[in-house]
């Protein structure tokens, strides 16, 4: 697994068995600088790997990008030293990312910039006002006549669960996966140690393949829906948002204002729906 996931030693007790030592594998977490053009935007922790798309899908959040066309390049850069402390290493840990955007294309204000670091349970930490908490997408979701089979939508946390491959090693990372909403296809999954920047990531995939807006599509996450998940969402023109834990209440709130569905506690045979249940088509009930 590389820098995803590493070896730590630890002392396991069992109750009227006694202890043994033994080494334990634990999901990886490192910052990761996001610079534009040179020029530092956000630090952020997260799982390595995927951090092109990690930034790319940060930077659609943001509203900064809107399409792959505007997403040019991105490199890791920085010399010996920025591994730092934290990292155990005086050496290049590869943490530092710079992206181009494309010609044209404004680079972010300097408004943008966050205060502090994002920790890997907080998107949204280091906004520097309310204001600029919500973005406002350029897709109309609400428009979009996606709609899926309440059986299908009941497969997906299943489907999720089954290909995290790092998540059953260390039993520490969030996931998040984009499904076709018409023929059930997985179309990426990706795992990381913050929700939002699992999240970031699905949505990147799509920036790097161009496929923005994702209209007709279901993001399955593994955890809670908050706010900053439906905004990331709305951001990338996803209409179905799912998630197998409970959603905020400002979560709903910005749903039902975008015209979202969102789906919470999608267990089983059973879900809620908060918002923009015509997507969701819900079978006759048999009869005896």
């Amino acid at each position: 697994m590389g820098r995803i996931t590493a070896r730590k030693p630890v002392v396991k007790i069992t109750i009227g068995v006694g202890q043994t030592r033994r080494p334990d594998t634990l999901a990886v977490e490192e910052p990761l600088e996001i610079r534009v053009a040179g020029t530092p935007l956000v630090v952020t922790m997260r799982t390595p790997g995927h951090d092109v798309e990690l930034a790319a899908g940060f930077l659609v959040s943001e509203g900064v990008i809107s399409s792959g066309e505007h997403f040019r390049s991105a490199i890791h850069c920085g010399g010996p030293g920025t591994g730092g402390p934290l990292a155990g290493t005086t050496e290049n840990t590869y943490n530092v990312l710079d992206v181009a955007l494309a010609a044209g294309v404004p680079l972010p204000s300097p408004d943008l910039a966050r205060n502090f670091y994002t920790t890997s349970s907080c998107g949204l930490c280091g906004k520097a006002s309310i204001e600029a908490v919500e973005t406002v997408s350029v897709y109309d979701v609400a428009a979009d006549e996606t709609a899926i089979d309440a059986e299908a939508l009941a497969r997906l946390p299943d489907l999720l669960r089954a290909r995290q491959e790092v998540f059953d090693k260390t039993g520490g990372l969030h996931a998040a996966a984009l499904f076709d909403a018409v023929t059930g296809e997985l179309l990426v999954l990706r795992e990381d140690v913050g929700r939002h920047n699992a999240v970031d990531k699905v949505i990147g995939w799509a920036v790097l393949e161009n496929r923005l807006p994702l209209r007709g599509t279901v993001l399955q996450v593994s955890g809670r829906a908050s706010f900053e998940l439906v905004q990331k969402a709305v951001m990338a023109g996803i209409p179905i948002l799912a998630a197998v834990s409970a959603p905020s209440s400002l979560a709903v709130d910005l749903a039902e204002a975008s015209g979202l569905t969102l789906v919470g506690f999608l267990r089983g045979a059973s879900m809620n729906v908060y918002s923009r249940a015509d997507r969701v088509r819900v079978p006759a009930p048999v009869t005896a």
